[in-house]
């Protein structure tokens, strides 16, 4: 079932990856990237809940912070509720984001109404009430949506966030080079790429690390949150307003 799961997460994604509109769907705002203008990409890393393992890619998360890679990262509120060490050490990273990735990682479109909205409001109530922290982002599980989702997302104030370059990193027969040539052949100023970070995802961190060296030292893209990349996009610094090292 769980292999079922990751690769229908896989094909949803890469038929949203083909979508060639606009970075918002017009009065829908389900934003896939930032502006084009814009000479920077976000990566951004999904916390699904797991039923075994860690649920946390500890070699991931300690690249990113040796590199001072800024990344956003979708919590779920399943995922949140068993990891209560992982999200303060996440949270206390000042180049990290976080937003929510529904409570138990349903299909949102197969819920009506009521359940949808508990579904979205969940995690975001976890993070504020138990740590403080403000979560506006919020990316539907499998990125399934429906107009009741988008019409719940913007009346609890949330950014809904896409993507619109996909890493693939939870296909095991996805190679690592393919997943690189896949992704500098998809990358573009603006984009938003979705990988794991719950230990489910192939290749994430070697992946990482070949985009950061093409991507970021040879060809000059810089990273940011998906905040950043929203608002301004100024790539010379971090989300707290401190320069960044490259």
């Amino acid at each position: 079932m769980r292999d079922r799961t990751l690769q229908t997460a896989l094909v949803v994604g890469a038929i949203l990856a083909s979508v060639t509109a606009s970075s918002q769907d017009g009065a829908a705002q389900v934003i896939r990237s930032g502006p084009p203008t814009c000479k920077a990409i976000a990566l951004t890393f999904d916390m699904c809940p797991v039923r075994d393992g860690a649920g946390y890619d500890a070699p991931l998360i300690d690249t990113l912070v040796s590199k001072h890679i800024p990344a956003t990262f979708f919590l779920s509120g399943r995922w949140v509720a068993t990891h209560e060490a992982e999200v303060r050490a996440m949270l206390s990273v000042p180049f990290f984001e976080i937003g929510t990735h529904g409570q138990i990682h349903a299909h949102l479109p197969m819920l009506d109404a009521d359940r949808q909205r508990k579904e979205i409001q969940g995690p975001v109530t976890l993070l504020q009430t138990h740590y403080g922290r403000s979560a506006p982002l919020f990316r539907p599980p499998y990125g399934e949506y429906n107009d009741a989702t988008v019409e719940i997302a913007q009346a609890l104030g949330l950014r809904f966030i896409l993507w619109n370059a996909v890493s693939g990193d939870p296909d095991p027969q996805l190679a690592r080079t393919r997943m690189v040539d896949n992704l500098k052949a998809t990358v573009r100023n603006g984009s938003i790429i979705v990988f794991h970070a719950n230990g489910r995802g192939r290749h994430t961190r070697a992946v990482v690390e070949d985009l950061y060296e093409d991507l970021v030292l040879t060809k000059g893209l810089q990273l940011v949150t998906v905040s950043t990349l929203l608002d301004g996009c100024n790539p010379g610094q971090t989300r707290d307003g401190t320069e960044r090292s490259h």
